[in-house]
């Protein structure tokens, strides 16, 4: 099925909106000029608006013409990175350090032109409610706006979202079954040792000494507390420690990630992490503090709902176009939290090259492809339908 020339007309309005976004990024709960911008397009479009969920968060619902019929939620981030833009593009990030590196400006405008077209074409069952998220790469915006009564005050009996793929070919489509985002757990772990003099290292007991040590057996820690199909890793993103050439300091912080595919397996590594350092504490007679930061679950795709949801591809970009179905990745949505309460699925859609060898997401050269916006809201669009005709899924 071609995209519907009511949603090609909507191209060049959607390209604006998105560049509009891309340059005016905001950070996670900040996101009041882009909440503002958002707010004004629903209102102007007759939807009911509410806002202050998650703190900057925006909801807008709009009921069909056809009476009584599911209620689907429809979701989308808000906020951007902190990182400084290298596109060079004209309408490259105005916020130094700040940019969507994401694609979330490219996700908002998608399911703005999905309330757009739906508020003018409402001949659906039921209701549509459009979910724009604050806070998705930092604080876990989804959890914060149910934990405000995200479901309560707007009843669903469902809830999707897209997600773009610059490491597919643009117009592609592709899902995973089950497991498909792995859940994350940040970690500091603070070693306090004893300071001293360079030249005289043997009175003192090195930090960071043992803390490269530390690092070593954490890279290794998955493969002794794990089963080889069991998709798991630790990463130490940075240690900390000094600020002289001829000190000693008496105290470093090493700092990383977990990733686990499954509860369980995050729980075993959690267990090992911890004995690991009680270990270390003993035999370096260091005192080491392990401070673990709950971060997000595991994102699970139903499989009813992935059907539904392949099926709904194949009619927007073909089946020559569907990848099928995609490998789990290491990185966390916070969607994860959304599906834990409803019934669901994230999808991918492609925004590259045609042999997926451009900048990736969170890569300071990145931009969102603006050819994928029609097909991301013809998407949502015909998942909408779907769900009305089907009454729900």
């Amino acid at each position: 099925m071609p995209i519907r020339k009511e949603i090609v007309g909507l191209k060049k309005e959607m390209i604006a909106w998105r560049r509009h976004l891309h340059a005016h990024p905001e950070l996670g709960f900040h996101e009041h000029m882009t909440g503002d911008f958002v707010a004004e397009k629903l209102e102007s479009w007759g939807l009911r608006v509410h806002r202050g969920l998650g703190g900057t968060g925006v909801v807008g619902v709009l009921a069909g013409q056809q009476g009584d019929g599911p209620s689907v939620g429809l979701r989308a981030e808000l906020d951007a990175l902190p990182i400084a833009e290298k596109t060079g593009a004209s309408w490259a990030s105005r916020h130094d350090g700040v940019m969507h590196a994401c694609g979330h400006d490219g996700h908002t405008a998608m399911l703005l032109g999905a309330a757009k077209h739906l508020s003018r074409s409402p001949a659906f069952g039921g209701t549509v409610t459009f979910i724009f998220q604050p806070a998705e790469e930092k604080g876990g915006g989804a959890n914060v706006m149910i934990g405000d009564g995200l479901f309560e005050q707007h009843p669903m009996d469902s809830v999707w979202t897209l997600h773009n793929a610059p490491h597919l070919p643009c117009g592609m489509i592709a899902w995973t079954t089950g497991p498909a985002m792995s859940a994350v757990e940040d970690f500091d772990i603070e070693i306090q040792g004893t300071g001293g003099h360079a030249a005289r290292p043997y009175v003192a007991n090195d930090p960071i000494g043992i803390a490269c040590r530390l690092q070593q057996e954490l890279e290794s820690l998955v493969r002794r507390s794990t089963d080889s199909y069991e998709e798991a890793m630790i990463t130490v993103t940075r240690i900390r420690s000094g600020d002289s050439y001829n000190v000693i300091p008496s105290a470093a912080t090493l700092s990383g990630t977990m990733r686990a595919l499954d509860d369980s397996v995050m729980d075993r590594l959690r267990s090992a992490l911890s004995r690991l350092c009680s270990g270390y504490e003993t035999m370096f007679e260091a005192e080491i503090a392990v401070k673990q930061h709950l971060g997000y679950p595991v994102l699970v795709n139903r499989a009813e709902n992935t059907a539904l949801a392949a099926e709904v591809a194949a009619g927007v970009v073909g089946e020559d176009r569907i990848y099928g179905r995609h490998p789990p990745v290491m990185g966390s949505e916070d969607f994860a939290f959304m599906l834990r309460h409803k019934p669901g699925a994230q999808i991918w859609i492609g925004g590259g090259p045609p042999d997926g060898d451009g900048p990736q997401l969170h890569d300071p050269r990145y931009d969102f492809n603006d050819a994928a916006l029609t097909i991301g809201t013809e998407f949502l669009v015909s998942l909408t339908e779907r769900l009305a005709a089907d009454g729900g899924g």
